[in-house]
């Protein structure tokens, strides 16, 4: 493809990704009234043969899929090289009333926060497949991994409880942002957000890294302060050593999703108090 082309091919897929999210049937918050689920995406991209897809087997563990790992499970008949890959990423950043809301918070969720978690991720989902049939449609096979059967969670030596493709991480090598001391990755649009990935037998040149570290957007690494998260947690889950999952997830199963059975009336799996009521909720708090 000539350099034409593969720009025209990037604009194709950010286009497809706004749409899908500007049609109110697809992103909606409350089937009733309308509101959004999620604020305008950001989309980046890394190629299969970044050398940093092999260096997450080292941090993550040797579990972690490297984008033709999870490929050739999906389509062992296609002769594909790490190069011939490319790795869509995008941030759903949350929108302005849910950040507000559960800025507002100090021990549960709020009830938008809990629903976008919910019911947003079932829309991040929708998403997935919408652009894996629309690069199928351009002739492009595509697999979204996190949707794969073989998905899983496993634990990691380094992070703990971890999956064999981190959005996160795919995030970070895809050029979109980097992580803070609650773990969350700090994006252009803040930390207050979700993300979602697709590997594709396409070639497109990867978004620019403007970061050198893992951790380059978050003040507590790179200036030694702020530590905003560490109070905004109800669990005593975070501290100057980092991120507890452990203490995390006890507090998400043993009080956070029965609080919201009980508040919402509907099953749900969230916290975020760590995403909102902080520098980096919306921006890059350097900048």
């Amino acid at each position: 493809m000539s350099p034409d082309e593969l720009f025209d091919l990037s604009h194709q897929i950010h286009s497809i990704i706004r749409s899908f999210l500007d049609e109110p049937s697809q992103n909606t918050l409350w089937q009733d009234q309308g509101e959004r689920a999620w604020a305008d995406p950001l989309v980046g991209f890394s190629r299969g043969g970044d050398p940093l897809w092999n260096s997450l087997k080292e941090t993550v563990g040797p579990f972690h899929w490297t984008p033709k790992e999870i490929f050739l499970q999906a389509f062992p008949d296609v002769n594909a090289s790490p190069g011939d890959l490319t790795v869509i990423s995008w941030v759903l950043p949350q929108t302005e009333p849910t950040k507000a809301d559960n800025r507002r918070e100090t021990s549960f969720p709020s009830h938008r926060w809990a629903r976008t978690r919910t019911f947003g991720e079932e829309i991040n989902n929708n998403l997935k497949k919408h652009v894996v049939t629309a690069l199928q449609s351009m002739g492009y096979e595509a697999i979204a991994p996190t949707l794969h059967p073989g998905f899983s969670w496993q634990n990691s030596p380094q992070y703990g409880f971890s999956s064999n493709w981190s959005e996160r991480h795919v995030a970070y090598v895809s050029g979109l942002g980097t992580f803070g001391l609650c773990d969350g990755l700090i994006t252009p649009a803040g930390k207050a957000m979700r993300l979602g990935s697709v590997v594709s037998y396409l070639q497109i040149p990867p978004t620019p890294r403007p970061y050198s570290s893992h951790t380059d957007y978050c003040l507590f690494f790179s200036k030694g302060t702020c530590r905003k998260c560490i109070s905004r947690c109800p669990a005593g889950a975070i501290s100057d050593a980092g991120h507890d999952k452990n203490k995390c997830l006890e507090y998400v199963f043993g009080k956070a999703i029965p609080y919201i059975k009980t508040t919402y009336g509907f099953d749900g799996y969230s916290c975020g108090l760590c995403q909102t009521g902080v520098p980096c909720e919306s921006k890059i708090p350097l900048k």
